[in-house]
């Protein structure tokens, strides 16, 4: 049974909540800031419904009504033609708002027939278990190789989200207001657990911190997972991040729920699309263009995507932000946070504050979409020589600080690359580690995001397009110095060497007790197995990630400090770069790909050298 001090403490963080939406409420007029408050109260926590759209994944022809022509001639697109029902090619184009690779933000453009590679079920142990829906909503949102999923061999129910239009919160206050109400309605779920609790016991559940915490329901957890969707913005975005934890991190409940924060948010309604269009582009926006499709081709945390056709025939993917999330980042993040800390939903060791203001500034990097295009100029021009490669243009005349137009280019994201040739797989697994490598040690500026759909496999040309680089940054260079080193320590299995860098790098103060410097080092030779030996790795025949989830779970409770604040965004990255080749059952050369790059790296003149010469590679 729940105790009356952990109501309190729920309750005390609701009253904190909205204490800061009545403070922002200060220069509103009272009447307004009521009919502001009941609205965005009532809107996420689900009262309203919104405006159902449905989506399908088949590329729309010139009589569909969500297409506007500006003139009377539509010429054809010069640049990729969208494949037809019956092809194999897949136009997507992502937002950038997800950290997990596989999660789909963007909407394939497939035939129906394609929407999946099985069916619409889970395979769990050999049984299969239909798909369910949370507002059910047609398969083609997010579709992945395989709609079902095989727990211990029955099949359990997917849920899916329907996919709704519905006006984004845009100010400081409606969105506080928003957060009271979800804090309300998990103050309301827990009161309900427990009583249920009560009167029929505790709940039969392998989860031990489910049936401990009656925080953790699963309607309580849905509850969270879809006033985020309905939020977008900051709190959608760090819900996705969440989604990719393991149960060490999050609670499994919780997991569960966030899948659905991973099918995309809801829609901006046309009205809101046109004020923000109106307002970054001008009243003529349209003149550039001879159609645009307003049913957007993504959904996500920060904004959408939609096609467009410019007075030149160049098909174009114009990327176009929610009203109000970039103004909302701090408090989001502050009121979010403030809902974790009084519900007691992540561990302590988890050191919230660092991860939240390492979340802030790249959320207001991914914010901004002027910064976004001059990062993917920058890697446009980096990678112009580069084979296997592409970064499609940007349209400069269409984008601003927060609408962002590019090139539309063609392909399959890396989940789809599985479906193909070993050869295929093996070929695109060695160009996603040299990409990664490339970009952390020899340009030490690097696209942060692993999402599979910012990778695009155009089999025609055997090239990788790449797209979304609002979550780019550079890295230092004292820093990525210690970094190689310690890389090669762990290839090596240099104990020493791991301790000593992980030191230098912050990741270890020195104080550390024996259990969590024996976790740490494991935990480094575990990623460096990979390495190791020269020939190919094989990915598809490696438990790399489970052994990682229980040393985490062993350094989550002795670790001493936070990782230092380059670590989160590089080891997002470096992780996925794993997990895609995983992914694709891919066998790369790993080891000779490192060696290549360590010994052409230049390391800076004030350092004492290459503490592994290169007699010991």
């Amino acid at each position: 049974m729940v105790s009356l001090r952990d109501i309190a403490r729920v309750l005390d963080g609701l009253s904190l909540v909205a204490k800061e939406g009545i403070s922002r409420s200060n220069t509103v007029p009272l009447e307004t800031a009521i009919k502001a408050a009941v609205l965005s109260v009532a809107d996420v926590a689900g009262l309203t419904k919104g405006n159902l759209r449905q989506i399908d994944n088949v590329h729309r022809d010139t009589g569909n009504d969500t297409v506007i022509f500006f003139t009377d001639h539509v010429p054809a697109p010069n640049s990729h033609p969208p494949p037809t029902p019956g092809a194999d090619a897949t136009v997507l184009l992502n937002i950038g708002s997800s950290m997990d690779p596989d999660s789909q933000t963007s909407v394939d453009v497939y035939p129906p027939s394609d929407a999946s590679s099985t069916s619409n079920a889970t395979i769990v142990d050999g049984a299969v278990i239909p798909e369910t829906s949370v507002d059910v909503c047609p398969q083609s949102a997010a579709p992945s190789t395989s709609n079902t999923t095989a727990v211990n061999g029955a099949v359990t129910p997917l849920k899916q989200r329907r996919l709704r239009e519905r006006k984004v919160p845009s100010t400081p206050f409606s969105r506080a207001m928003g957060f009271a109400g979800l804090g309300a309605g998990l103050a309301w779920g827990t009161l309900q657990e427990s009583t249920k609790r009560v009167l029929f016991g505790m709940p039969n559940s392998e989860n031990k911190q489910h049936a401990l915490s009656p925080y953790l329901s699963e309607r309580n957890a849905e509850r969270l997972a879809l006033a985020l969707c309905r939020m977008r913005g900051a709190a959608l975005k760090l819900g996705q991040m969440l989604s990719i934890q393991d149960e060490s991190l999050v609670p499994a409940p919780i997991l569960a729920a966030l899948d659905i924060v991973r099918q995309g948010a809801d829609r901006m309604p046309r009205n809101q699309l046109n004020q923000v269009l109106d307002a970054e582009l001008g009243s003529n926006w349209s003149s550039n263009l001879t159609s645009f499709d307003y049913e957007p081709m993504a959904a996500a945390s920060i904004g959408q995507v939609h096609r467009a056709v410019t007075k030149e025939g160049l098909e174009v993917a114009i990327k176009i932000q929610y009203p109000g999330v970039a103004d909302s980042i701090e408090s989001d993040i502050d009121n979010v946070k403030l809902l974790l800390t009084y519900t007691n939903l992540l561990p302590e060791k988890m050191y919230l504050d660092s991860a939240m203001k390492v979340a802030k500034e790249e959320l207001s990097r991914e914010c901004d979409y002027e910064l976004e295009a001059k990062n993917q100029k920058r890697f446009r021009s980096l990678l112009t020589n580069t084979k296997g490669f592409y970064v499609p243009f940007v349209v400069d005349n269409i984008s601003s600080k927060r609408v962002l137009s590019t090139e539309l280019v063609p392909g399959i994201p890396i989940d789809k690359v599985a479906l193909l040739s070993q050869e295929t797989r093996n070929y695109v697994g060695k160009k996603l580690l040299e990409l990664t490598l490339m970009e952390l040690f020899v340009f030490r500026f690097m696209q942060t995001d692993p999402n599979w759909s910012n990778f695009l496999y155009d089999e025609a040309e055997k090239s990788i397009n790449l797209i979304d680089f609002g979550a780019a940054r550079d890295y230092p260079k004292h820093f990525v110095d210690d970094y190689i080193r310690m890389v090669l320590a762990c290839a090596n299995n240099d104990r020493e060497a791991v301790i000593e860098m992980s030191r230098r790098l912050g990741f270890l103060t020195g104080t550390e007790s024996d259990i969590m410097l024996e976790a740490h080092v494991q935990a480094g030779f575990v990623v460096g197995l990979p390495f190791s030996k020269r020939g190919g790795y094989d990915f598809g025949s490696t438990n790399i990630t489970q052994s990682i989830s229980n040393l985490g779970a062993t350094m989550l409770r002795h670790r001493l400090t936070p990782p230092p604040e380059e670590a989160y965004s590089l080891h997002r990255k470096l992780s996925g770069a794993f997990l895609a080749c995983i992914k694709l059952r891919a066998v790369v050369p790993c080891r000779e790909i490192l060696l290549q790059v360590y010994e052409n790296y230049q390391f800076a003149e004030e350092a004492s050298g290459k503490i592994l010469s290169t007699s010991s590679i």
